[in-house]
């Protein structure tokens, strides 16, 4: 709960909300902040594992959602809200990733990773909003390293990550009349689902030569940044440590990566356009395998 005279949040007996709830880093989120004595509620597309989740957390409540579909999401927080009792955080987590190369690639591509990433994170803090209005409220909505530093290949996910630090800075500015804050996550590679089925296609090594440009970090290293930002309702949070420098330096960053992608650039492009890769997270309505190039 918020403590009056602190920008903290005691979370014991604080209500979360967590989108992207069913695996990955809204999972381990969930089960941290269970640990640490919040009630949680998970919103995501998969029943099976978020019934998973929900039995670790003394059977909290859940909710199949897809955020890309503002009525399911208007009608999954108000059940979720309705059921913690009110509203204190929502973290908005839910996210997709599949290569994409701009020219040529499957548009397929673009629009669902929008749809999920940007659109689904606006309509969750839309939704939930009206209820973390209060003094000792936070949103917290999950962007990437990537919205700062452009990879080829990337362009989707990027470019909609870009767009959630956007929504979140935003809101932060028109939440302060309320008492409510807002934050903003910036992760490197964290060893998830994501990482390995998003970015371990055969063109991201042809593009790297099979080597990371950041390397991969425990999924606990996230997982303890975010607790600790959410309990200091924090405008950033970033993991590893070493993201909060290259931020600030992204102009300078972005223009070593474009140096040193050019190496491997061609052969990496060509292998995407012939590559049918899977969305890391399967989306009601697509095809289990996207991309491949399309047909003009």
């Amino acid at each position: 709960m918020f403590r009056p005279f602190s920008n903290d949040i005691d979370l014991r007996g604080c209500r979360v909300l967590i989108t992207g709830a069913a695996r990955g880093i809204g999972a381990a989120l969930a089960d941290r902040l269970h640990q640490r004595g919040a009630k949680v509620a998970l919103v995501g597309l998969e029943p099976e594992r978020l019934a998973e989740v929900a039995a670790r957390c003394d059977d909290a409540p859940w909710a199949v959602c897809d955020v890309g579909d503002r009525h399911q999401v208007d009608a999954a927080v108000a059940e979720m809200v309705d059921r913690l009792g009110g509203l204190d955080v929502v973290v908005a987590n839910a996210g997709i990733a599949a290569q994409l190369p701009i020219v040529d690639g499957d548009p397929a591509i673009m629009e669902a990773t929008v749809r999920v990433n940007l659109l689904g994170a606006y309509y969750t803090v839309r939704a939930a909003g009206p209820h973390i209005s209060h003094p000792g409220g936070y949103a917290l909505v999950i962007s990437s390293l990537a919205s700062a530093v452009n990879l080829p290949l990337l362009g989707a996910y990027s470019a909609s990550k870009a767009g959630v630090e956007a929504l979140g800075n935003t809101l932060r500015i028109e939440l302060a009349p309320t008492g409510a804050t807002a934050g903003v996550a910036y992760f490197a590679e964290l060893d998830t689902d994501m990482t390995s089925r998003g970015f371990g296609t055969e063109a991201a090594t042809a593009l790297t030569g099979g080597g990371s440009l950041s390397g991969t970090a425990p999924l606990e290293v996230g997982i303890d940044a975010l607790e600790r930002g959410i309990t200091r309702r924090s405008r950033r949070i970033v993991a590893p440590w070493w993201v909060a420098a290259v931020l600030p330096t992204r102009m300078v960053t972005g223009r070593f990566v474009e140096l040193y992608a050019r190496r491997n650039l061609v052969e990496a492009l060509r292998v995407a356009r012939g590559e049918s890769v899977e969305l890391t997270t399967p989306q009601p309505g697509m095809d289990t395998k996207v991309g491949g190039g399309v047909t003009p």
